[in-house]
């Protein structure tokens, strides 16, 4: 179970870990998967057990990317109950644009074990064997002399046993298979590639902020998330601490200070990006823009600002500190 954790640990962290290490550990699961696992039955089941294998471990590594990402719960959290709020487009912008770069970093786990399984060629060479497309099983056989052979029992060619299609022929049109799938493979790769050198390139070219500037506001947002689950935690522990304290030795409580609701709200909220304001985050732009009031006490006041905001870059959503 502490392996467990450890591994959910190193998960969600995968934004800070880069999108290559995120690429490298779904590669090493395709792997494991594929050796350990994946076994292609000799029957009509083919083509869905081969896709399954190669698709929904996809989906399921997509949705993971959502699930970890504190973006999606920031997003969503209360949005039900401020649909009004979400009908307006400046809002509605800002939403979309979270969600299209969370969109952007989950999709690197799913598409790298897609790429890896079809350079692989397991998962492809099952589910093509399995296909009834008369066209293609011809394609495949060929003109070989057992070509009638070779369509009829195609879904037992990559068992390799109770076919009577010759072991040439039968190693013939494997290779071929083998071969479309790294074919894709290595394609889907390149694209994946291009496609994010070129969200990279626009992402950059539109950033409002310079490069160390965005450096700095990389490292401010990370400093920041760390220090707050690091102080959330300590607060926590010592309020529930207090409280069973106060219960069992009937002691007054001790007081200890706690955000209200109102406060949280405001700094759960997505930032909101201007360039008239020096602020690098919600929690910062709060805090900069508190009052105090009479007895020495700071009271945070609201958000809003007179400046046009527009939703945080993407260039800061795509930066992954490595250059």
């Amino acid at each position: 179970m502490e392996k467990f954790k450890t591994v959910l640990d190193i998960a969600t962290k995968q934004n800070s870990l880069g999108f290559g290490a995120v690429a490298l550990v779904t590669a090493v699961g395709e792997q494991f998967f594929s050796v350990a696992m994946f076994s292609c039955p000799c029957n009509d089941l083919h083509f869905l057990y081969g896709m399954v294998f190669l698709l929904v471990p996809a989906l399921a590594l997509l949705l993971l990317g959502f699930i970890l990402r504190r973006t999606t719960w920031m997003t969503l959290t209360g949005v039900c109950q401020r649909r009004a709020a979400l009908c307006r487009r400046r809002r509605l912008t800002g939403v979309c644009a979270a969600l299209f770069q969370v969109w952007s970093t989950a999709l690197v786990a799913p598409a790298s074990w897609i790429a890896v399984a079809l350079i692989n060629g397991k998962f492809y060479e099952c589910a093509m064997t399995g296909t009834n497309v008369t066209a293609y099983n011809k394609y495949l056989c060929g003109e070989k002399g057992s070509r009638l052979q070779c369509q009829q029992e195609m879904y037992r060619l990559p068992c390799g046993t109770g076919t009577s299609v010759p072991q040439m022929d039968r190693q013939n049109v494997l290779l071929t298979l083998k071969a479309q799938s790294q074919i894709l493979g290595l394609l889907l790769v390149t694209s994946i590639m291009l496609s994010s050198l070129l969200l990279t390139c626009v992402a950059r070219c539109t950033s409002p902020i310079s490069y160390l500037q965005l450096r700095f506001w990389r490292d401010y947002v990370h400093e920041e998330s760390s220090l707050m689950d690091s102080y959330t935690t300590k607060h926590a522990e010592q309020l529930a601490e207090r409280n069973v304290k106060s219960f069992f030795y009937k002691t007054p409580p001790e007081e200890i200070l706690t955000p209200s609701n109102k406060d949280c709200e405001k700094i759960s909220s997505l930032y909101k990006f201007s360039t008239k304001d020096n602020y690098y985050s919600t929690l910062h732009r709060v805090m900069e823009d508190c009052q105090e009031v009479d007895n020495g006490m700071m009271r945070l006041t609201s958000v809003k600002s007179n400046e046009p905001v527009d939703p945080s870059p993407l260039v800061l959503g795509l930066y992954d500190g490595s250059v």
